[in-house]
């Protein structure tokens, strides 16, 4: 499996790194984990194009997850392509069907699937899936595929999180913010390293990045040491890794 970090900011710009969005691709099979602001133009940088992504899965529905998900669908049409394949938590129809009624001329451009998965187990774009609910301030899943790669969404870090990882090559776990910032709905360093001690992961790698966390890497980083000694990494948009 390759995994490709599209976007790995936040709501607030930093110029360097746009809006949340993975790309996995594994034996020819192509999958869109959200679709946040500057997400269609990375596609576009890593050689994939949106002409190759007809499935979207998406974690929740904030804006910094889906603002480019109109943009795509657009993008795709213009390209002469058909359908596209949008899944999601509980309400994702509803959003979908919120975004045409106010860009109406989209409606009926493209054949869309629209399907609502919840905490469980299935299958998209060929993919095998697991979903755990995080904790965040609206509905949201986290997502495995199968023991290669982790994608915590949005959330508190938590020990049902880290449970839900554990045997994974690879977790891309959020860490919005350094630890002298007061906040409830994403994790710190500390409190990320805290709910993974003793948890068996290859590797993890940091995102959902907010400017807060500008030049304050290496500090980060030694706060979750403190805790959890394991690999551990900051994402940058455009990074690919390959996961055996």
């Amino acid at each position: 499996m390759q995994v490709t970090f599209l976007g790995t900011g936040s709501a607030m710009p930093t110029g360097e790194r746009f809006q949340t969005g993975v790309l996995l691709q594994a034996d020819g099979r192509t999958l869109l984990v959200d679709c946040g602001s500057g997400v269609l133009h990375r596609l576009q940088q890593s050689g994939v194009g949106y002409e190759n992504v007809s499935t979207v899965l998406l974690t929740h529905h904030h804006l910094d997850h889906i603002a480019d998900l109109l943009p795509l669908m657009k993008a795709r049409w213009l390209a002469g392509e058909e359908h596209l394949e949008i899944v999601g938590p509980q309400g994702t129809k509803g959003l979908v069907d919120d975004l045409l009624s106010v860009h109406e001329y989209m409606d009926g451009r493209l054949e869309l699937q629209i399907r609502e998965v919840h905490q469980g187990e299935f299958s998209v774009a060929g993919f095998d899936v697991s979903a755990y609910e995080t904790r965040h301030s609206l509905p949201c899943l986290a997502y495995r595929f199968g023991d290669l790669f982790t994608f915590s969404s949005d959330t508190e870090a938590f020990d049902g999180l880290a449970n839900f990882a554990e045997g994974s090559a690879v977790l891309a776990h959020d860490c919005s913010f350094p630890d002298d910032v007061d906040v409830s709905i994403h994790p710190t360093p500390e409190t990320l390293g805290t709910a993974l001690a003793g948890h068996d992961i290859g590797r993890i790698y940091l995102t959902h990045l907010y400017p807060h966390t500008d030049g304050r890497h290496e500090e980060m980083l030694e706060s979750i040491a403190r805790q959890y000694d394991g690999d551990v990494r900051f994402a940058e948009d455009l990074l690919t890794i390959t996961i055996e």
